[in-house]
């Protein structure tokens, strides 16, 4: 094998156009497609969106291979693991409050692939709406390539750092980043020592930045703060096995050399990664939790606005500075459901239970908050300001339920008694 040896590099902006080249030259001046490409290299595009997305929204790249992607031998089903689709027939939409345990490392040889676990599907994926809930447990390299035609991968590590090598470069991820995959993209993920986190499979429009409304010019995440890859590429002798979802099906085929052998490319279609800890938070200063939508990171938009297909949320370290009130969220029920997940810390709203690598899955309106624990210390403390340093929590949040999978539910990782975080609340004492 050989390989482009750059360090890993990155470019800053979300949506930009970028231009890169891993060998002088090698990009087209001028003209996207020439008659004739530098070094013979062969021009492909890849395109995110419909060709007449508006275009505000209309992702696509030019990439200039080795090999055009075209050669490769008949796809042939493999089976599914773990992985799951939607719909999914083993699974149904429940109202039940549920929690899980962190998935276990695995004793045997697990890539990234085989160590998925789907636990939870919303909409459809054929249709391009909801999105899907997994978990990844690996101590293994991958030695072949994945794409997913089903939706867009936003990765979620917990533990363990994972070089994300694909098409378009190189992105090292570790705790406390995401990386987004977009449709279609080509990867494969390399590790040093046994890594878990969490995924989410996004089957609707790609995530994008949310708008700010009455924050204003400033807040949240920063367009400048996310990164992409530079050109980088591999040349092997021999065939690479590629694994493909498509259509809620696992399947793979063979291609000459290695599909990672983009020498340049330009466009706005491509992976990329954000360091959570250049969040800017906003908070409450006066009375009242803010609605989690403040710490939004990244939105699928819906079909009705203001409503997301699935919204990436956080919870960051941050100052909880507040007067007179109720510091953690009061008891809510939502039209939206919501899948959490801990990738470090704690979180201020549950005592016990939640711990970093499980997760918990509140569906539309079933009602959830404080336990009976966290509701007494926060009733009673001093309102002085406090920093909240030792936690970051997310949320996938859809306008679609979530439907827990047969392994999900049947898995010894599902806690049985966590209805009972709200037992023992004392009736209030209202005068007669």
């Amino acid at each position: 094998m050989s390989a482009h040896l750059n360090p890993i590099q990155y470019q800053s902006g979300f949506g930009n156009h970028f231009s890169t080249e891993a060998v002088v030259g090698a990009l087209p001046e001028g003209r996207n497609s020439p008659q004739r490409v530098a070094f013979d290299l062969y021009a492909e595009q890849v395109s995110g969106t419909a060709f007449t997305a508006p275009r505000a929204h209309n992702l696509r790249s030019w990439q200039y291979r080795l090999r055009p992607s075209a050669e490769h031998t008949a796809y042939q089903r493999i089976d599914n693991g773990r992985l799951r689709t939607a719909p999914c027939h083993d699974s149904i939409a429940a109202p039940n409050r549920l929690r899980w345990n962190p998935i276990d490392i695995p004793a045997q040889p697990t890539d990234f692939i085989d160590g998925l676990m789907t636990v939870a599907t919303s909409g459809s994926a054929r249709t391009q709406v909801g999105a899907a809930v997994h978990l990844y447990a690996a101590n293994t390299s991958m030695q072949r390539c994945f794409y997913d035609a089903d939706g867009e991968l936003l990765i979620v590590p917990q533990q363990g750092e994972l070089k994300l090598k694909t098409e378009f470069g190189i992105l090292a991820v570790v705790p406390g980043e995401i990386a987004v995959i977009p449709r279609g993209v080509k990867f494969r993920v390399e590790i040093v020592s046994a890594v878990r986190g969490y995924v989410c499979e996004n089957y609707g429009q790609p995530l994008r930045l949310p708008d700010l409304g009455p924050i204003g010019a400033n807040g949240l995440a920063n367009p400048r703060d996310f990164l992409a890859p530079v050109a980088w590429f591999e040349a092997i002798a021999g065939q690479t096995v590629i694994v493909a979802k498509f259509g809620g099906q696992l399947w793979q085929y063979r291609t000459q050399g290695s599909p990672l052998n983009v020498v340049a490319w330009h466009g706005n279609y491509t992976p990329y990664k954000y360091d959570l800890a250049k969040f800017n938070a906003i908070n409450t200063v006066s009375y009242d939790h803010c609605d989690p939508s403040i710490f939004t990171v990244l939105t699928s938009p819906s079909d009705l606005v203001g409503t997301a297909n699935v919204d990436f949320v956080i919870f960051p370290p941050r100052w909880m500075v507040a007067e007179n009130t109720f510091r953690p969220p009061w008891f809510h029920r939502n039209l939206m459901s919501e899948y959490m997940g801990l990738i470090h810390g704690k979180y201020d709203a549950k005592a016990d239970g939640f711990v970093p690598g499980g997760g918990s899955l509140h569906n539309c309106f079933s009602a959830h908050g404080p336990d009976v624990a966290t509701f007494a210390k926060a009733s009673a403390e001093e309102l002085k300001p406090s920093y909240q340093g030792n936690t970051l929590a997310f949320m996938f949040e859809s306008r679609y339920a979530f439907e827990p999978t047969e392994v999900a539910m049947t898995t010894p990782l599902l806690q049985d008694n966590y209805d009972a975080a709200w037992n023992g609340f004392a009736s209030a004492k209202v005068p007669k």
